[in-house]
């Protein structure tokens, strides 16, 4: 028997609920995970406070995770080849993470480089998926120089960090306190708040050339519209409400062209991170029990890095 996290219905963190269920056995194209250490993101309780499909409940909680492969099935290997029991793994995107074992088709499951420790691989990359996405979809270049709302948050650090490998110039905006995080991954922090429009045009006067809103407040989408001349280098992972007046862009994990580009760029974020150049700053860890008191911290918006509960 394993425990897992569950909704038991949609509204608020109380209808979350820590049960216990039957891990199956590895089919072929599966394995299963002892899971070490599950990733938090909004969007593990966003989808519960907004669902209306009740023939998903009980729904599983929780999109990544990091842990041991305790069973492989017959002649599967895992997306970055080869898997045996024991191995340390990463996966990206599963069902029901917060978890102490789950089983899992082995395409979502990537070896877990050397160095890398479980808390950071299981937070590495619903964020840096999404990162990397909004930078794709604006067509962000070497030379750029990009407005980032929301810097110093999960996305926004990834962002951060893979806008320089392209030798991109990052003015990222986030509250004072937020300031070195912002310059330690390679940005430029701006204070958001009445007068950012010509804070970011006084830093930026040769221009921006695009805007990637991380927050989903007005101000970003305001400001965004204001200062990038082409809507379609404007992108935002949360305003979805005025998207399609205002023609700028939305990516979303549900969206079918965000989905096939996320799948298909874990395996060089996992490289990256391997190799020391995508960096997981981890705030605080959990024990699994302790789901709804992290998820409460979570949902606060400020958590100074990304959460992680460890069965």
């Amino acid at each position: 028997m394993a425990q897992h996290w569950v909704a038991t219905d949609f509204g608020d963190l109380d209808v979350f609920e820590l049960v216990e269920t039957e891990v199956p056995d590895p089919g072929p194209g599966e394995v299963t995970i002892e899971v070490r250490a599950a990733g938090m993101n909004p969007a593990d309780y966003k989808h519960v406070a907004r669902g209306t499909d009740r023939s998903v409940l009980p729904a599983p909680i929780g999109y990544e995770v990091a842990g041991v492969l305790t069973a492989v099935g017959p002649g599967t290997e895992i997306a970055s080849g080869g898997g045996a029991v024991g191995d340390p793994v990463l996966a990206f995107r599963v069902t029901g993470g917060y978890a102490t074992a789950l089983t899992v088709p082995a395409a979502d499951v990537f070896a877990l480089p050397a160095g890398l420790g479980f808390p950071e691989a299981a937070n590495l990359l619903l964020a840096g998926t999404t990162a990397a996405e909004m930078l794709d979809v604006t067509g962000v270049a070497t030379g750029d120089t990009v407005l980032l709302h929301g810097a110093s948050g999960a996305v926004g650090v990834s962002v951060l960090q893979q806008a320089r490998r392209l030798g991109v110039r990052v003015l990222g905006t986030c509250g004072e306190a937020s300031d070195d995080v912002v310059r330690q991954f390679g940005g430029e922090p701006v204070r958001y708040g009445e007068g950012l429009e010509q804070r970011v045009r006084e830093l930026a006067p040769e221009g921006i050339a695009a805007a990637l809103d991380a927050v989903g407040t007005d101000e970003a989408v305001d400001v965004s519209l204001a200062l990038v001349p082409d809507r379609q280098r404007v992108v935002s992972i949360a305003a979805f409400a005025r998207a399609e007046a205002e023609g700028y862009q939305v990516i979303g994990g549900a969206m079918p062209a965000s989905k096939a580009f996320r799948d298909q760029v874990r395996a060089h974020l996992v490289e990256l991170a391997g190799a020391g150049e995508l960096v997981v700053p981890v705030a605080r860890t959990f024990p699994l029990t302790a789901a709804r008191e992290a998820l409460e911290l979570l949902s606060g918006g400020h958590p100074g890095g990304k959460l992680a509960l460890l069965p």
